[in-house]
């Protein structure tokens, strides 16, 4: 069996922050690396939801892509993609 490629995905989107007092909709941009575009949404709903205590009915995606290793903008996305090996 081969091994699975490891892509960058660029998830562009909106959140709704402050849902409970005063709900106004933040535009979001997030570089995740991920096997499929599946896992890739799966990580920014985690992320997002944790981070902001949001919901997924509170997170509404765009559009996501696969993008080159030149066109992301994220230093710790890109370090991690040029790794060769885990310590």
């Amino acid at each position: 069996m081969g091994e699975a490629e490891i892509k960058i995905f660029e998830i562009k989107g909106l959140m709704m922050l402050s849902h409970d007092s005063f709900p106004t909709w933040q535009k979001f941009t997030v570089y995740v690396r991920a096997l499929r575009e599946q896992d890739a949404l799966e990580k920014v709903f985690s992320e997002l939801g944790s981070r902001h205590k949001l919901k997924r009915k509170h997170i509404r995606i765009e559009y996501i892509r696969a993008v080159s290793p030149e066109e992301v903008d994220d230093a710790r996305v890109l370090a991690l993609s040029q790794a060769t090996r885990v310590r």
